[in-house]
């Protein structure tokens, strides 16, 4: 599996403001779109291209558009949806589907509970998105949901993980690449990433 931080300056201000606990949750949703965004940019890179003819005002000349490569966007419950809409704005043309797995807070072990996708997903590249790698076991419940349905291109796209993260992620799914921003510290014994932002989607939502 490769790991990719996305060290872009403003990838990494925009960060640091979502890290801080003064941040409210319109600013943090607000943040948290526009670093999405910002991280499409990094996992899009590789899109193909082809050749087609346009015409300018002056002109006819030989450009490149995107060759039609199918992409899905499935955001793990329900943090996962804040991630969504900065994806959308470039890529509009993506299905989006939904996975819904909690951690259980005492066992810290995912528990799986929805799963809609688009019916093509083995055509698509999915690009799975969790603000949060922490313990792994959600990433990697996901991704073998979808690995069920017959997925065979699939991306993850994380803010945050934990080094415990990435190593339950690189155990399981090797062939699955990962995107962050940064990748933190430690977990706590709450399974919780240190320094991290606390929890994203209490942070998102407005909830405790």
């Amino acid at each position: 599996m490769q790991v990719k931080i996305i060290d872009h300056p403003l990838i990494q201000h925009k960060l640091s403001l979502v890290r801080d606990v003064k941040t409210g949750t319109k600013e943090f949703r607000e943040l948290l779109e526009e670093i999405s965004t910002l991280m499409a940019f990094e996992l899009t890179r590789n899109l193909p291209l082809e050749e087609t003819q346009v015409e300018t005002p002056l002109t006819t000349c030989t450009c490149k558009m995107l060759s039609g490569k199918k992409i899905a966007i499935v955001p793990i419950l329900r943090a996962g949806l804040g991630m969504v809409n900065g994806i959308v704005k470039l890529i509009p043309a993506a299905k989006v589907g939904h996975i819904g797995v909690y951690r259980d807070h005492e066992t810290l072990k995912p528990v799986e509970y929805f799963c809609k996708l688009p019916t093509d997903v083995a055509e698509r590249e999915l690009i799975v998105v969790d603000p949060m790698l922490a313990t792994g076991g959600s990433a990697v419940a996901a991704i073998e949901m979808l690995k069920a349905k017959g997925a065979k291109q699939i991306k993850l796209m994380c803010l945050v993980a934990a080094p415990e993260g990435v190593a339950v992620m690189n155990a399981h799914h090797p062939d699955v690449e990962v995107y962050v921003a940064a990748v933190d510290s430690h977990l706590n014994e709450r399974g919780y990433i240190v320094p991290g932002l606390g929890d994203a989607g209490d942070r998102i939502f407005g909830t405790k």
